[in-house]
């Protein structure tokens, strides 16, 4: 067994009847994917073309994730992409063909990237890949896709290098890019403190520049006084933050804009309770992830600002929400190992939702060509895991995925979202 295979975690779920009635489904179901007929020229191509993985019967599809490694928790994208297929298949399929979806594991490693995608393409031929994830690993297949024509879609990062359809028209994000979210939390400071003042600490490397230099144009571009007085950066490498938070606490800051990750996120959040320093918060929306808010302490926590856009699971406030009981009913049936509260699964769901929305677009024209008019036209289409308000962007000339996103606020134990959307 060649090395790639004995690395691979691949399972396929091909079960098929007939193409399905809306009636077969349930009324939470109903309310998640997208209704079985469009008006024309979705549907029905004047004649069928296929591309590589795409045939009378079968459409097939792959993904990278980390199903081994230190970011195995993000395996459960794949594992629940798996049961929405297997469902779809059972009420019969897509347009009439079963979904042969491939998810294979990259344990988060960029040469491991390389090694599954590759398969995926030159072995298993499969029409697109959708929902794979991490800047890093997907950079290192992001010019070999392109090369070879194969859409790579819904990428589970913000990355801003995927918004460049004229270089790299097959690659598209997502996730709300991080150009989006600082350009809004800008907005949102200009709103609530016009005369502020900006102390920022970033991550001294791409992800940390894609929030700074957008944040830094909107206030500029305001024309009033809120302006940036200081900045600190970090590496990966740094024990601690602490000497960066006292200076920034020095500072005369009112406004303190948090873009790290990880650890210095919590380490910043605790600090600045420590200190006394007492600015309104923002936070990147990827660190606001509970485990990153219990280890700051969610005490500590209170007050902090960031961008919302999708409803979560295992909450009272959402257990009546028909696309979140469409998605427990499908983890109960399917996948009852992971837990009820898993919100990253339930993005994985979404996903899947979206991808599927997709390919049914694209009607009996299953090109690879076709797939990328579809998502690349997908503007006003709704995930079941976005909040109401919020829907796809993409337009064939701007790749952003969305661009209206809500302001929401961390009470000690939950986010109270705004009444209204902010868009950037």
């Amino acid at each position: 067994m060649r090395p790639c295979q004995h690395n691979a975690r691949i399972r396929e779920k091909t079960k098929m009847t007939r193409n399905p009635s809306r009636r077969d489904f349930s009324a939470a179901a109903l309310a998640a994917i997208a209704a079985s007929t469009l008006p024309a020229p979705y549907v029905w191509a004047a004649e069928k073309k296929y591309d590589a993985g795409a045939s009378d019967t079968e459409i097939k599809i792959g993904q990278t994730v980390p199903h081994s490694g230190p970011g195995s928790l993000y395996g459960v994208l794949g594992r629940i992409g798996e049961a929405y297929f297997q469902m779809l298949n059972e009420k019969g399929g897509i347009n009439g063909r079963k979904v042969k979806f491939l998810t294979m594991d990259d344990a988060y490693s960029a040469p491991k990237c390389v090694e599954a995608t590759r398969r995926l393409v030159e072995q298993e031929e499969v029409l697109a890949l959708y929902g794979s994830l991490g800047t890093a690993p997907q950079t290192a297949v992001h010019k070999y896709l392109n090369s070879k024509g194969v859409p790579q879609l819904l990428l589970n990062t913000g990355a801003s290098k995927w918004n460049n359809p004229k270089e790299f028209k097959w690659t598209m994000a997502g996730l709300p890019l991080y150009p989006t979210e600082a350009r809004i939390l800008a907005r949102h400071v200009v709103s609530v403190k016009p005369n502020a003042k900006v102390g920022i600490l970033y991550q001294n490397d791409d992800f940390g520049r894609d929030f700074l230099g957008p944040f830094k144009k909107v206030l500029a571009d305001a024309g009033g006084t809120a302006s940036v007085i200081m900045e600190q950066t970090y590496d990966l490498t740094d024990p601690t933050v602490d000497s960066q938070l006292i200076n920034l606490s020095k500072s005369g800051a009112d406004v303190f804009y948090n873009i790290s990750t990880g650890k210095a996120s919590s380490q910043s959040i605790r600090k600045v309770a420590e200190l006394g320093w007492k600015p309104l918060q923002l936070l990147s929306a990827g660190s606001t992830g509970r485990s990153i808010l219990n280890a700051a302490g969610l005490d500590n926590a209170a007050g902090i600002v960031a961008i919302r856009y999708n409803k979560e699971v295992g909450l009272p406030k959402w257990e009546k929400d028909p696309d979140v009981m469409a998605f427990e009913e499908l983890r109960k049936k399917y996948t009852p190992a992971i837990d009820q509260d898993n919100t990253i699964a339930f993005a994985g769901y979404g996903q899947a939702v979206t991808m599927g929305e997709i390919l049914r677009r694209c009607g009996d024209e299953l090109t690879r060509a076709n797939v990328l008019k579809q998502a690349s036209t997908l503007a006003g289409f709704h995930s079941p895991y976005f909040l109401d308000g919020v829907t796809y962007s993409y337009t064939p000339e701007n790749y952003t995925p969305m661009k209206t996103l809500f302001i929401s606020t961390f009470t000690g134990k939950d986010w109270d979202i705004s009444d209204k959307p902010m868009s950037e």
